[in-house]
């Protein structure tokens, strides 16, 4: 894989009712993306049949699921990963977030989302053949329509996003705190899913 900077982050907008071209591209994505691992393509098969039954399926309105974009912000030169504490959960994570219509597609979605919550300008998506890549698919549960409604699911696609080296991050009201970490460093509070995203970032970029 290779790296390369995009400016296809799009304009934020309000929801759209469903289908159009970010839902072709999320199905396109999903269906030409082959992981090698067994329960990596059992959840992307799960993704392609839920937007197979939901056209909206790729925004926050569509309940009890949707698609979720996120990106794990590293420097590779100096070892380290970029993690933001997230004020709802309450432990860090990658950057990322839920698809707006604005965005042209999943991957301009990850690196929207990267980007304002870093404050990073020149992110660059890990890709293949020229083309930005999922590299890890993650499905959790969550309430982001309120602490004090059901649970619902994230069905999240993830990518990689290089930072320039010596990137200095900007933290936005999204997040109660931004820091570098040490890819053999991680805070306590992180889950297993964001361990697993950094080792295949770490992998991948050398």
């Amino acid at each position: 894989m290779t790296a390369t900077e995009t400016d296809r982050a799009g304009l934020h907008g309000g929801e759209a009712p469903g289908g159009g071209a970010l839902h072709a591209d999320a199905v396109r994505a999903l269906t030409d993306w082959r992981p090698a691992e067994p329960a990596q393509d059992r959840l992307r098969l799960d993704y392609l049949n839920h937007l197979a039954e939901q056209p909206g399926g790729m925004y926050r309105s569509c309940l009890p699921a949707h698609i979720t974009a996120s990106a794990a912000v590293v420097d590779p030169a100096a070892g380290r990963v970029l993690l933001t504490l997230h004020p709802k959960v309450g432990r860090w994570l990658q950057m990322g977030g839920h698809c707006e219509p604005g965005d042209a597609d999943l991957a301009a979605a990850a690196l929207r989302e990267a980007t304002e919550e870093s404050g990073i300008p020149g992110l660059a998506l890990l890709t293949r053949d020229g083309a930005p890549v999922p590299v890890k698919l993650d499905r959790h549960q969550v309430r982001c329509t309120g602490k004090d409604r059901p649970e619902n699911t994230h069905l999240d696609v993830q990518y990689i996003a290089v930072a320039p080296p010596g990137a200095r991050a900007l933290i936005s009201e999204e997040s109660l705190d931004l820091r570098w970490f040490d890819y053999d460093r991680l805070p306590e509070l992180t889950d297993q899913s964001v361990r697993d995203l950094v080792a295949r970032a770490r992998e991948l970029t050398g």
